[in-house]
């Protein structure tokens, strides 16, 4: 008996009225966007939307996030829902800092690690043994992590140098570097500002500049993932515990000894993430350092589909979007609200085009408040762009949710022996 058998769970059946976007499709729409975000920049003058330094920095913002996505989709695919990441990247950055101002940043990445798989291994026993409700038993992790940090800081970090009840000492940097020669002359032909070629040259030069090796870590846990989950006989019987236990018990799968290391290598994930924003992001630790990046990549991972490469491109538009406040923030924002407005444009097109009349009218009326907007301000006030990443998540999960399909058994109480 072998696992090739539940290869093809009829969970797998797509929604109805649903199809999944081909890569050919996919990479035909981001070159569009990309295409009319040139047009933009070109029109209102905020070079910085397509800078290689706000590039750079969406991508340092768009890791952690994209590592407690990961975490989430490890999880998610053993059937375990895991709302407790955000408690577990507060373990991360505490126990981050906490080694690594002693034995230095490396110390403090594996310790990260630990911290939040600690916060997973309590997930996964109150879940996975004794059955707890997986919304209850995430909100309770996020709880006592933070008032366990908190606790701890007061005599760990308060008497040390440079320290308080509410920071860490300062923590050796892990360095950064670039690609060199590639770097520069993207750089330069960044600033050169012509149209589209400049753009992409700003992308590109966004990945290969100013790169923490955690950064470069974190990127190649994408693939990684991809590969263990769907081209490994271990992956195959993890997604199979979150599409149909019993069947996957029938066949010899012990159910259980998955979902634990599922949600304990998602802790691990989300302790990462929360030692890349201590040591990497910011180089200490300081109380709130997550600011909700937990719910922010379990969005991304909704986005995503629960699959690597969606859940990817979902961190990086969030990254993006909270890479708005730290350059240009209101006049790049101001410049997206046309974007925005002409993306709608083609979104109330295609509505028509689908013969749906109704929800085209009311993406047109949008779109025309969004130009009028644009047209009416000169720059948007500053707690717009704070809340943008926020207001971007509720829009994109609200527009996506038709195309979502999660794992068929997740956050589904399971017992061992139940088909029986």
């Amino acid at each position: 008996m072998t696992t090739a058998t539940i290869a093809k769970p009829k969970a797998q059946q797509p929604v109805k009225g649903s199809r999944r976007v081909s890569l050919p499709v996919l990479l035909l729409i981001i070159a569009g966007v990309l295409v009319l975000t040139s047009v933009v920049r070109l029109i209102t003058g905020a070079h910085g939307i397509t800078s290689t330094g706000q590039m750079s920095t969406a991508l340092r913002l768009a890791v952690p996030i994209g590592l407690a996505g990961l975490g989430g989709l490890w999880a998610e695919r053993s059937g375990v829902v895991n709302i407790g990441l955000e408690g577990m990247m507060i373990l991360g950055t505490w126990f981050g800092a906490w080694a690594g101002y002693q034995w230095g940043p490396w110390a403090g990445v594996a310790f990260g690690i630990i911290g939040g798989a600690l916060g997973a291994v309590l997930h996964a026993i109150a879940t996975v043994t004794f059955n707890v409700n997986h919304i209850v038993s995430g909100v309770a992790i996020n709880i006592l992590a933070l008032g366990t940090t908190r606790y701890l800081s007061k005599f760990t970090f308060e008497n040390a140098p440079q320290g308080s009840s509410k920071q860490s000492p300062p923590i050796d940097s892990l360095g950064t570097f670039d690609i060199p020669g590639l770097s520069s002359w993207l750089d330069t032909l960044n600033q050169k500002h012509w149209f589209l070629v400049s753009d992409i040259a700003g992308l590109i030069g966004g990945l290969v500049t100013d790169l923490s090796p955690l950064t470069v870590i974190a990127v190649a846990l994408i693939p990684v993932t991809w590969w263990v989950l769907w081209r490994t006989s271990f992956g195959l019987r993890l997604r199979s515990c979150g599409e149909n236990p019993v069947a996957a018990e029938s066949l010899g799968v012990n159910v259980y000894k998955y979902k634990y290391l599922a949600v304990i290598i998602s802790g691990g994930f989300a302790g990462l993430g929360g030692a890349f924003l201590s040591i990497v992001a910011s180089n200490v630790y300081l109380d709130g350092q997550t600011a909700g990046r937990g719910y922010i990549g379990l969005a991304a991972m909704i986005f995503g589909n629960w699959m690597p490469g969606g859940l990817a491109l979902g961190a990086g538009l969030f990254g993006y979007t909270d890479s708005l406040n730290l350059r240009g923030g209101t006049t790049n924002v101001h410049a997206l609200i046309l974007l925005l407005a002409i993306l709608l444009v083609f979104g109330a097109a295609y509505l028509v085009w689908k013969k749906r009349y109704v929800p085209a009218i009311v993406t047109a009326v949008i779109s025309a408040l969004m130009f009028v907007w644009y047209l009416d301000t000169h720059e948007v006030p500053k707690q717009l762009v704070t809340a943008t990443p926020y207001i971007v998540t509720l829009l994109v999960l609200s527009l996506s949710a038709q195309r979502l399909r999660m794992p068929k058994a997740d956050g589904m109480p399971y017992r061992k022996g139940q088909g029986k």
